[in-house]
């Protein structure tokens, strides 16, 4: 048996949207189940979202503190945003991301991973990029603002942070899938096993 998820589609006898926000929106869908019952499931409708594991030459990891507000946390996270536009290149997303949030660059860029955060509940889909070969980004920094304004940045040895990702003192989402990861392919098969940048991501097709 091969383990790999696929697509499918169960059918959808009636939906509504009770909430439209800024970027996201509550979608309500009555699904017919295996057994024929119809069954309502209320999800977030969310855009996708792009994240960047920058790894500098010293193997340390580029993280921010960030406030959250539904958590009521300040968690350790890695550079990540939106996909603010539909069709949008997740590469230039995530470019811009480490851009804005922490003025640097990167020179090699492959794809980490591709996640579902919450398929229970959500539909938002997440590229997690590897970066290295870093270096400061030209020009003026980036105006940041609101949550963002309060914002720590740090460089972290990967294996502290894999430490405090299993001891349960780390908890973005993304900054565990991230340095996992990495530590399995730096472990295994190496940079070269993983896959390129501009690599098809059928949940959310996009622009080359």
């Amino acid at each position: 048996m091969t383990i790999k998820d696929t697509p499918e589609q169960w059918q959808v006898v009636a939906t509504a949207t009770p909430f439209r926000g800024n970027k996201t929106s509550v979608r309500t869908d009555d699904v017919v189940m295996p057994d024929g019952t119809v069954a309502r499931r209320d999800y977030q409708v969310h855009p996708g979202s792009v994240a960047v594991l920058a790894l500098d030459d010293a193997g340390r990891v580029l993280v921010l503190r960030q406030y959250r507000h539904p958590v009521r946390h300040k968690l350790w996270e890695i550079p990540a945003g939106l996909l603010d536009v539909p069709g949008e290149n997740p590469l230039h997303a995530a470019q811009r991301e480490l851009y804005e949030e922490a003025h640097v660059k990167a020179e090699d860029w492959r794809v980490l991973a591709d996640v579902y955060p919450t398929p229970g509940g959500c539909d938002e889909a997440v590229r997690i990029f590897l970066a290295r070969d870093l270096s400061e980004a030209e020009g003026e920094r980036f105006e940041v603002s609101e949550e963002e304004a309060d914002m720590e940045l740090a460089r972290v040895p990967l294996q502290e942070l894999v430490h405090g990702a299993l001891a349960g003192d780390l908890h973005n989402n993304c900054l565990i899938v991230g340095v996992l990861s990495l530590t399995a392919v730096l472990n295994g098969e190496g940079f070269d096993s993983l896959r390129p940048a501009e690599a098809p991501w059928p949940a959310r097709p996009f622009e080359a």
